[in-house]
């Protein structure tokens, strides 16, 4: 499986701002390792902090619709040109929708924001995102790519739903759960398609006969049923529907990993590492569903093995692979990189498991921020200078 082409910037700027993944992913690490830790301040009894929104609703959204589409931007900004062969976004086009998402965090972070015009500046960046997938899919005319462009434009509407519930006085759990199906649904397109399309490479590399088995009609079902278990989550979060479907896609997407041969992988953690973070989207299933269903984990405790496992774990390793990846440098993780990974499955594990282990709640939320939090300081310190500095 290719990846998008790297790209010297010499003779065109500066190296930052010569495509996607460079300011996104430096700019949603550095997010992710301040906003926990300062959110885990204001649940201990921080005092004197005061946000537009509740600070619970703060944390729900900047992390769903701030720190996510910030990744998410990165990596599709950075494989559209391998979708398309058109150029990449670059420049003072790329260095505008980055100031656009900074100043959507800054605008979420003061109180005395008008309302309409805080919903529109935050609301504005993933329309955008939205509006730049669709115009290459059209342009090049890759109608494979449809569904990427569709879930974005659904999780742009997410997030405009998210500010009129509550700037009418209304809850957001109809919001968060549209966008947590969503972050599903993306979560298993695109870890389905980048696992074992990276697996291959490896394994062709490696002398392995063995390879992961090719899209088919059973990969198809499992994301239908994905679709069709946020439905009737999002509509009632309650049924035995929902509980039911999520179980039934957690044993299928288990099934899915598995034919994927992850274990043979284990010489490379760069590799490795996207089966670990797709292990737990099927745990994640799994959790979520028998929570509804009144057994296990309480639900709040499940979804963070979508948000903290799922996303945190599937996130870094892309962000590691394709800073290295994509700046000619070579795609192996070394001690530091195999530190950031241990950390962000460590951070994942205390979050969500950390009320059945009897801990405290505030030794669980410091240990896991902590963890999780430390992990994107650590991509900071590690790959900042690589995601900075030209092209090899």
């Amino acid at each position: 499986m290719t990846e998008p082409m790297s790209q010297n910037s010499s003779g065109q700027g500066p190296a930052f701002w010569s495509y996607g993944f460079r300011p996104f992913f430096l700019s949603a690490a550095l997010f992710a390792g301040i906003a926990i830790p300062f959110w885990v301040l204001i649940f201990t009894g921080l005092d004197g902090v005061e946000f537009f929104y509740a600070p619970r609703d703060w944390h729900v959204h900047e992390m769903i619709f701030g720190f996510l589409p910030c990744v998410m931007t990165g990596f599709v900004l950075t494989a559209i040109p391998n979708w398309t062969e058109r150029p990449p976004m670059k420049g003072m086009p790329l260095m505008l929708l980055v100031m656009l998402w900074l100043t959507a965090r800054l605008t979420m972070f003061l109180p005395w924001m008008p309302p309409l015009l805080l919903a529109m500046i935050d609301g504005a960046f993933l329309v955008i995102v939205a509006g730049v997938v669709w115009r290459e899919i059209v342009i090049a005319k890759v109608w494979g790519r449809l569904p990427i462009g569709v879930l974005i434009s659904l999780y742009a509407m997410a997030n405009l739903v998210f500010h009129v519930l509550w700037q009418n006085g209304q809850t957001t759990d109809v919001a968060e759960r549209m966008a947590l199906a969503l972050i599903m649904l993306l979560l298993a397109l695109i870890g389905g398609k980048i696992t074992p399309g990276f697996t291959e490479d490896f394994l062709e590399q490696a002398g392995v006969t063995k390879q992961p088995a090719a899209f088919s009609l059973f990969d198809g079902i499992s994301i239908v049923l994905i679709g069709l278990a946020g439905m009737a989550w999002v509509v009632n979060p309650a049924s035995l529907l929902a509980g039911l479907a999520f179980v039934m896609a957690g044993v299928i997407h288990l099934a899915r990993l598995v034919r994927w041969y992850g274990w043979l992988t284990w010489r490379e953690p760069l590799v490795l590492i996207l089966h670990v973070g797709y292990g737990w989207l099927a745990m994640a299933f799994i959790l979520l569903g028998t929570s509804i269903l009144g057994v296990g984990l309480a639900p709040e405790h499940a979804i963070h093995a979508l948000t903290t496992g799922a996303v945190g774990v599937m996130t870094l390793g892309v962000m590691t692979r394709a800073s290295l990846g994509h700046t000619g440098h070579t795609k192996h993780a070394g001690p530091s990189t195999m530190l950031i990974y241990l950390l962000v499955n460590l951070g994942a594990v205390i979050r969500t498991f950390g009320s059945s282990l009897h801990f405290q709640t505030d030794v669980s939320l410091g240990l896991a921020a902590a963890c999780w939090s430390g992990a994107y300081l650590l991509f900071v310190g590690v790959y900042g200078r690589i995601l900075l500095a030209p092209s090899l």
